[in-house]
């Protein structure tokens, strides 16, 4: 369960950052690049998502900047959480080559 958090998790990060970087590179024809809009889909609901757990007192355009944080802190969290469960001993966890 937890490498599977994880890797959602970098996956995500993966999503969020692409979409972040062709904002920055295509500037207002953004809305017309199809790899663009497939980012936008595969993210807004993280987005929504982020919107509804933040306050109101964060403006809207921080909240994509908000949910790359809250996806680093989940990646982050399932990263401890996956040394914490190979350190117990109860799961032998083989090194990823």
């Amino acid at each position: 369960m937890v490498v599977a958090l994880k890797a959602l998790a970098e996956l995500a990060g993966l999503f969020i950052t692409g979409r972040g970087l062709l904002y920055v590179l295509i500037g207002q024809k953004r809305q017309v690049n199809g790899v663009y809009q497939l980012f936008a889909l595969l993210t807004n609901p993280l987005i929504r998502a982020t919107r509804v757990v933040t306050p109101r007192v964060v403006a809207d355009r921080h909240i994509p900047t908000a949910t790359a944080l809250l996806i680093f802190w989940v990646w982050l969290g399932a990263t401890y959480w996956k040394a914490a469960v190979c350190m117990g001993g109860l799961v032998v966890c083989l090194p990823q080559s």
